[in-house]
């Protein structure tokens, strides 16, 4: 039994965009602040009719990760080492 949900999170042109990596819930948002808001609705919306203490435990944790994409100009350690 598993008791951590993860999402994980990009970044668009316009929206982040949550994933669910264990259940089939996307939720996507202007704001990290709103898609917070947007992941706890869509988790509770998803899991309201769900028995989720045998599969997660009764208070399961989120976990949400953020990919960051590599900046063309950002250093790197080769050049940080020169």
């Amino acid at each position: 039994m598993s008791s951590i949900i993860q999402f994980h999170v990009t970044k668009g042109k316009q929206f982040y965009t949550a994933s669910c990596l264990q259940l089939p819930i996307v939720t996507q948002a202007p704001t990290l602040d709103e898609l917070s808001d947007n992941i706890e609705e869509a988790l509770s919306l998803h899991l309201e009719d769900e028995d989720i203490a045998q599969e997660y435990g009764s208070m399961p944790t989120v976990l949400v990760s953020f990919e960051l994409s590599a900046k063309p100009h950002a250093k790197t350690e080769d050049s940080l080492r020169r």
